[in-house]
């Protein structure tokens, strides 16, 4: 006589319960979906928390110099503008004059520099801790277009300094930095025989030199038209979304665990 069979128990869940399983999940991906767009928009627009920035970018109509081109939207104050220009300002101290006086052609590059440093509203992506007693935050490797550091070798190599890294290493004995005893005065196309080295390695790698060229919205420009508008502000777009949001959602362990539970009582 035969045995009657029962079918297995269906592993089959039907059409409500499966729908019910989705909602955490597309809950999660929401949740996640918002909390990654909000940590990458606040990379944009935002001022380093560094020695002479704002606490919030803005418009600053009396920027001076080469410096006008931040004053629609600028981390820096027309003081720090106005300093930026002179030869020994009371920003840091800094002499470009260390080795004998730099030639105008090459100084407007370092202008240039310091106001791209201290008015940008657009370097989040690449904002770093600093080890430093009078800063909280710096720049790290800000990929900067082709031309601007070739330009920028271009009109200082004939100029003369005795360091590869400016940001240590000086005496300051005096108040203002001079070179470190033994140090010797080259011209920069013998400190740094190539555009790469010089602008990654004067600053401590605070630029990254790149074979992208300006208007490629792929590189930071140091010079723009701002009758033109800001450049910028779509590099550091294109960066903060390509990079990984700074550090994971710590709520997320926390949802995942949650996930199971609900899962089991559709069963």
């Amino acid at each position: 006589m035969s045995r009657a069979r029962h079918p297995p128990p269906s592993t089959h869940h039907p059409p409500r319960a499966m729908a019910a399983m989705w909602v955490p999940l597309v809950v999660l991906a929401a949740w996640l979906a918002t909390v990654t767009g909000a940590a990458r928009d606040s990379l944009l627009n935002i001022c380093m928390d560094a020695k002479h920035h704002k606490k919030q970018p803005g418009p600053e109509g009396k920027l001076y110099g080469q410096c006008v081109l931040w004053k629609d939207n600028a981390c820096c104050t027309a003081n720090t503008s106005m300093e930026a220009h002179q030869d020994q300002s009371y920003l840091y101290n800094f002499n470009w004059d260390h080795c004998g006086a730099m030639p105008e052609k090459c100084k407007r590059h370092f202008i240039q520099d310091t106001c791209l440093y201290e008015c940008s509203p657009n370097l989040g992506p690449w904002i770093d801790q600093a080890d430093n007693s009078w800063r909280k935050e710096r720049i790290l490797h800000v990929p900067l277009c082709r031309e601007d550091c070739e330009q920028w070798w271009e009109d200082c190599q004939d100029a003369v300094t005795c360091k590869v890294n400016w940001h240590k290493g000086w005496n300051w004995t005096t108040g203002t930095n001079q070179c470190p005893q033994g140090a010797m005065c080259q011209k920069f196309k013998f400190v740094f025989p190539t555009p790469a080295a010089l602008c990654e390695q004067i600053w401590s790698h605070s630029y990254r030199y790149t074979s992208h060229r300006r208007g490629s919205a792929r590189c930071i420009q140091m010079w723009f038209d701002p009758v033109l508008g800001n450049p910028n502000v779509e590099v550091a777009r294109y960066y903060a979304n390509a990079a990984p949001p700074a550090s994971p959602a710590p709520p997320l362990p926390l949802l995942l665990a949650l996930l199971p539970p609900v899962l089991l009582a559709l069963l």
